[in-house]
């Protein structure tokens, strides 16, 4: 079973981009919601599924 708390590395491999590109998604404020706990950042599964859903688009011609 895979937690539903994850650090930034787990959820940049659950949501298959790099862990670079979830950090500089959190810095623009274009990434999935997470919890900062001091230094610590964790993210919800349930939040990086809302975020994937989020970003469904059906055709090309859609805005991204």
């Amino acid at each position: 079973m895979t937690p539903e708390v994850l650090d930034t590395r787990e959820a940049a491999a659950y949501v298959r981009l790099s862990k670079p590109t979830l950090e500089r998604l959190r810095l623009t404020g274009d990434g999935p919601c997470y919890a900062k706990m001091g230094k610590a950042v964790r993210y919800r599964r349930a939040d990086l599924d809302a975020w994937l859903a989020s970003r469904l688009i059906r055709s090309t011609s859609e805005a991204a």
